[in-house]
């Protein structure tokens, strides 16, 4: 049944599921002051622009990016990409592919996330395995799936298992997605700063890259006013990778920040990115050794 509804809703107009998600954006900052704390706080952290405008425009693109997942995940791939209306720095990746150099793509919670690993997955001629955390919803998860596991789409968990399937994917020449800016597990990052405040960084990224000697480019989908679909933007990793964990996650942090500084009320402030995962020392902790 909610696959069957998925798809009904997926019909709507991109315009009209963008203007249903500017209600549902004000109503969970009306109603969720758990959700309100930390979107105001983390955008006030970012000091980004006027706070004010980026805070009004932040709450309606949070429920923009809600509710168009039903149009990413329940309509046909083609349909999806098709809503691509401009894409920027693909020559990037065309580079790499002349090359016969493996492709890591880097995308935050910025934009349509979703859509823009769809888009990219159309263009390319082998398959691309995207790593992804189980949502907390258990009921998404089954629909999450059916809408990104796909064509020339594969999703891999991130566990040691997912980790291998990456791994195995870049080793034979073919393309991965990643999201930096999700917290890892205890052991998995290092603390680093985001906006001036220390944040649990990945390292899995470098390590990725620099043992397969992939082409690291980061990239997002911008949501487009008033319906009218979206603009994908690449751009090459500036600096490298080291080795070092600090200046690793250091380089990773930086080229979030300025993916972000080019649509800042796309992010997803809510996101609690400076969490202390479990089993993590603190930052101060850390800072010591």
């Amino acid at each position: 049944m909610l696959t069957l509804l998925l798809k009904f809703l997926a019909r709507f107009p991109l315009l009209v599921l963008h203007a249903a998600g500017i209600l549902l954006g004000w109503l969970a900052w009306l109603l969720d002051r758990r959700y309100h704390r930390q979107l105001a706080d983390n955008l006030r952290q970012s000091g980004l622009g006027d706070y004010n405008d980026l805070l009004r425009n932040s709450i309606a693109q949070h429920g923009k990016g809600a509710l168009e997942l039903l149009a990413a995940w329940g309509r046909p791939a083609d349909a999806v990409s098709r809503l691509v209306r401009e894409c920027q720095g693909w020559e990037h990746a065309e580079a790499a592919l002349a090359a016969g150099r493996p492709l890591i793509f880097v995308t935050p919670h910025l934009g349509a996330f979703d859509i823009a690993g769809r888009y990219v997955s159309g263009l390319l001629p082998f398959p691309i395995t995207a790593m992804y955390r189980p949502p907390k919803l258990r009921w998404l998860e089954p629909l999450m799936q059916a809408g990104r596991a796909r064509d020339n789409a594969r999703t891999a968990p991130a566990t040691g298992a997912g980790v291998r399937l990456l791994m195995k994917a870049l080793k034979a020449g073919e393309a991965t997605v990643i999201l930096p800016d999700q917290a890892p597990g205890a052991g998995e990052g290092v603390w680093s700063p985001f906006f001036g405040k220390p944040a649990y960084t990945m390292t899995l990224l470098p390590r990725l890259a620099q043992a397969t000697g992939a082409t690291v480019l980061f990239f997002f989908a911008e949501r487009l006013d008033w319906g009218r679909g979206y603009k994908v933007r690449i751009q090459p990793m500036q600096g490298e990778f080291t080795g070092d964990r600090q200046d690793d996650a250091a380089t990773l942090n930086a080229n979030v920040e300025a993916l972000i500084r080019l649509a800042p009320s796309q992010y997803l402030w809510s996101y609690n990115r400076y969490k202390q995962p479990a089993g993590a020392p603190p930052a101060v902790e850390q800072d010591k050794q």
